[in-house]
């Protein structure tokens, strides 16, 4: 299970046993998004190859908030 702690900087992850963070740049790159627009289950898919989703995707500002 990986283990998403967004922030307004960037998100903690915790993958297979892993910590690392990806920051907010990173994340806008790689999506083409403003941070605030992008979703959790897009940053899932930037770490894992086929991650289970479940429920609706939730913007990052809606996380913040």
């Amino acid at each position: 299970m990986t283990v998403l702690s967004f922030d307004h900087e960037g998100v903690d992850v915790i993958y297979e046993g892993t910590e690392f963070r990806m920051e907010r740049e990173l994340i806008e790159e790689a999506t083409q998004k403003d941070y605030p627009d992008v979703t959790d289950h897009e940053v899932l898919k930037l770490i894992e190859k086929n991650p289970a989703l479940s429920g609706e995707p939730r913007r990052i500002t809606e996380i913040l908030s």
